[in-house]
């Protein structure tokens, strides 16, 4: 957080609007008084709930470019931009997009869609076609395949997302009204038809995941796609909440079909089937098509209550927009009517209906009689016999061997009633998973590819999700935006600043939460719940209590696990501890309610119905249900296949995928909880920001260089634009050159070993000079000329000084070894005759005594002679003794 000066304008948290805006008053020790400006309160806050607030009241493309950036800012920013119909901002090369909920004029026109051709990230004001732009753009110049991940929450705007990118790569870089490029683009339709609902957060939401790689030739041309779904939704299948709706085709077919397949598939309204009555049974339609349905298509509900509205649905339109995409795929009439006759046959499969049998007494149920006609529609619709249908829905088959032949025994065991429902349920999920996988194939085969140089790749998967109860899907769902949070983390932040240090730009490090510890609680071997889960479901008797105690039990301890009782929400915490768990994800807590981990986690049915159907008379449904290696059949027995472990492959498949290419981020946020138009609901946009860690890039764009560029690819860029003479410098030499003439500040950029590092929108003013008028860019090239001559001077001013002061150094260099030579010869003729030096003084000394003795002597009356004698004696020795030192000393 920035300083906070006394009465500067700050931003203090609020839990509905996010911040509020008000004054300092006063600064205490741990916290700060502010008085908001609208209420005129004052409040008490910590530092960590105060932010700097811009003094100028204005919007930018870009948050990177506010003078303060931190989450508050970022929010106003955003908030702004939405109430002038700026629906698009960036973080740095990230895109927010907000879900407008209205249509806006213009904005994906194909005029907007050629002003965003070939322009860098920033030129042009943020789009989600500059996002595509920049794929594109680096596809071609990194020589790399790119991927384009798009999240955000249930209704957040992320498939109309990627609608518009597809809409912008096929329209910019494919043939003119090429046919594979339309399909590419009206294969939309079809699969929302088929995997996209209303719920209570969005009107068409995404029940399913995907990834569309659009390909491209070896000249950038595309040259088709392949589609990869994930994790369809299929409990919606047989129930779903009072307010929410079965998947939108079983409501189109029932609206739109014409008269004659209607009544070939025996449809009525929505409320008189089981699958759909429980729901919402009101259509979608405008005012015009509304006063087309007959009443006898229309519910109950419908009738009453009115049709519902939203300006991008409409069953009865949409249901010939879906019929024609079929076309368009190269599917036949047959192939539409065999797919149509399936969708009604799972209606009719809910509509069979089981009582006990009284006649049973094994305990069996049998087929009412009410819905017999129901079991007679849904077997001619399957091409089954009616008795055979009836026999593998009330029972199911054992098969016994004996020890001697080796032959089997069959044994029917009657189901009872709650069995025989479920069993019904899971053939009805079967056959709309498998048409749902059919589909995706034909979607596939109608925009084949023969050779492909490199693709760009649009995810489009469900947002973190909570519900009041949670359950296998949403636990699935919030695994993989933990793996692709992951993902942001290590691609966007911790790669980032592993770039910067090898490159050596010294920037402070920035933290964030590493969710390692989550995942591995979810995935890890033999302790992780998906393992945990499936050796739950291979039990004879599973049970959900039994695996909710394992995953405490085997994780006990672990930060990321807790009770349903710890639970903020009230109705979490009346999950008992045996049916349920707590996860600490990072977006939030989630309890989960395991009552149905186990029957949502097999993908199976019994072996009786499975063997069934393999049989129909329908060649359609038998090939949505291909026949297994014997090895691995089993007769009677409910044969375990892990959604869960399916997933998680899937799921690993995809992270490769994702981590083998150029990544861009589209963020996408749902203003508000009703869907209307222009409502912006600040508390809630705020957690989405956060949950999509864009908090965590502002703490990083803050002080970091989000854009960057090889010396090579600015020189391959830029050397067209320059006469030869400076177009044939150094890369290195030449980026400097450029930045020096253009008089770039120095805290603009930064050189790295291999790139230049630009500030945030830096390196688009860079671009955008590069590419301006001839007139400019002559004073551009003058400028060049002007620094490398002044470079070259000074250069060559180094020079010379640098030979004057190595001839300097020489000679100085010269002086001190005769220096060092003196002193060394001095040392040792001093270590040789120092002895001899000090001897010749002792000697002299004595010579001196012997002068003084002979005074003595003289002065003597007895033995005067003789002492005389033996001083000269005396005398003759030292004097000997001083001719023998000097002679040595010679």
């Amino acid at each position: 957080m920035c300083a906070l000066n006394d009465n500067k304008p700050v931003w203090v948290r609020d839990n509905e609007h996010g911040f509020l805006l008000g004054k300092i008053t006063d600064i205490g020790s741990d916290n700060v008084t502010v008085k908001l400006n609208e209420s005129k309160k004052t409040l008490v806050v910590p530092y960590d709930s105060a932010f700097q607030a811009e003094e100028y009241d204005k919007d930018v493309d870009d948050n990177c470019a506010l003078m303060y950036l931190n989450e508050a800012t970022l929010l106003n920013n955003v908030r702004r931009r939405y109430k002038n119909d700026l629906i698009y901002t960036y973080v740095a090369n990230i895109l927010i997009a907000i879900n407008p909920y209205k249509e806006l004029l213009g904005l994906y026109s194909s005029d907007s869609i050629k002003r965003y051709n070939g322009k860098s990230l920033g030129i042009m004001p943020p789009h989600v076609y500059a996002i595509g732009d920049k794929a594109y753009r680096d596809m071609r110049s990194v020589k790399q395949s790119q991927s384009i991940i798009i999240s955000g929450e249930s209704g957040a705007g992320k498939t109309e997302s990627a609608k518009y990118v597809l809409q912008y790569l096929t329209e910019s870089y494919g043939a003119h009204n090429g046919q594979i490029e339309d399909r590419i683009n009206k294969s939309n339709p079809l699969l929302e038809a088929f995997g996209n609902a209303k719920t209570t957060r969005n009107n068409n939401s995404s029940r399913f995941g995907k990834f569309i790689e659009v390909h491209f030739n070896d000249k950038h041309r595309v040259v088709g796609g392949y589609i990869s779904h994930y994790l369809l939704e299929k409990s919606r299948i047989c129930v779903q909440s009072k307010d929410e709706r079965n998947y939108h085709i079983f409501y189109r077919l029932c609206a739109g079909a014409p008269e004659d397949i209607r009544s070939a598939l025996r449809l009525a309204s929505p409320d008189s089937f089981h699958y759909l009555n429980r729901g919402c049974t009101q259509y979608f339609c405008n005012s015009q098509t509304e006063k087309s349905l007959s009443k006898n298509r229309r519910s109950q509900d419908c009738i009453s209550k009115g049709v519902l509205r939203d300006p991008q649905l409409d069953d009865v339109n949409d249901f010939k927009e879906c019929d024609q995409s079929m076309g368009q795929m190269g599917l036949t009439q047959q192939d539409k009517l065999n797919i149509y006759s399936t969708v009604a046959a799972v209606l009719h499969v809910g509509n069979i209906n089981f009582e006990d049998d009284p006649e049973s007494t094994k305990g069996g149920c049998k087929v009412t009689s009410t819905t017999e006609k129901s079991l007679s529609i849904t077997a001619d619709m399957l091409g089954l016999d009616q008795r055979d249908l009836r026999n593998a829905l009330i029972t199911r088959v054992l098969m016994t061997k004996t020890t001697s032949s080796g032959k089997g025994t069959v044994i029917p065991v009657p189901l009872k009633v709650h069995e025989a429902q479920n069993a019904r349920d899971a053939l009805a999920k079967a056959i709309y998973i498998r048409l749902f996988d059919q589909i995706v194939t034909f979607v596939n085969k109608s925009i084949p590819f023969s050779s492909s140089n490199s693709y760009i790749g649009i995810l489009d998967i469900a947002g973190f999700e909570y519900f009041p109860i949670n359950s296998f899907e949403q636990f699935c769902i919030n695994y993989c935006n933990e793996k692709l949070q992951q993902f942001f983390n290590e691609r966007i932040l911790k790669e980032e600043q592993l770039l910067y240090d090898k490159e050596g730009l010294e920037l402070k490090k920035i933290s964030y939460i590493d969710n390692q510890d989550c995942i591995e609680l979810i995935e890890a071997k033999t302790t992780g719940c998906f393992d945990l889960l499936d050796e739950e479901s291979k039990l004879p008797t599973p049970r959900p209590e039994h695996f909710t105690t394992e995953v405490h039990n085997r994780n006990k301890g672990h930060p990321r696990l807790d009770f349903p009782r710890k639970s903020k929400l009230r109705a979490s915490r009346e999950i008992r501890d045996d049916e349920g768990f707590l996860v600490q994800h990072f977006a939030g807590s989630v309890v989960y309610s395991t009552a149905q981990f186990i029957e949502k986690n097999n993908d199976a049915l019994h072996a009786s119905l499975l063997i069934l159907i393999q049989e129909s008379r329908n060649t359609f449904i038998k090939n949505l249900f291909p026949k297994a290696p014997e090895h691995e059949q089993s007769a009677g027995k409910l044969n375990f296949i892990s959604v869960g472990s399916k997933f998680r492959s899937q799921l690993a498949d995809l992270m490769n995928k994702l981590r083998s290419t150029g990544i861009s981020f589209i963020r996408c946020i749902k203003p508000n909880l009703k869907m209307v138009p222009s409502l912006f609901e600040g508390g809630q946009i705020l957690s989405q920001l956060q949950c999509s860690a864009m908090v965590s890039v502002l703490d990083l764009m803050q002080q970091g260089f989000p854009s960057r560029a090889q010396f090579a690819e600015l020189y391959g860029m830029y050397k067209s634009y320059l006469p030869k003479e400076l177009a044939r410098l150094d890369p290195r030499l030449f980026c400097k050159a450029l930045f020096k003439a253009l008089n770039l500040r120095d805290t603009d950029f930064k050189f790295g070993l291999t790139k230049v590092f630009f500030r945030p929108g830096k390196f688009a003013e860079f671009d955008e000079i590069m590419k301006s008028d001839p007139k400019n860019l002559a004073i551009l090239i003058s400028k060049v000329r002007k620094w490398l001559l002044r470079t070259r001077w000074r250069k060559a001013q180094w020079c010379v000084l640098s030979v004057i002061k190595l001839r300097n150094k020489i000679l100085y260099r010269r002086q001190c070894l005769i220096d060092i030579q003196r002193h060394v010869r001095m040392h040792l003729v001093y270590k040789s005759y120092a002895p001899r030096i000090r001897g010749l003084v002792k000697v002299k000394a004595l010579h001196e005594q012997v002068a003084s003795m002979e005074k003595i002597v003289g002065q003597m009356k007895v033995n005067k002679e003789q002492v005389y004698k033996q001083v000269q004696q005396l005398r003759q020795r030292i004097d000997h003794l001083l001719n023998e030192i000097t002679v040595g000393f010679i």
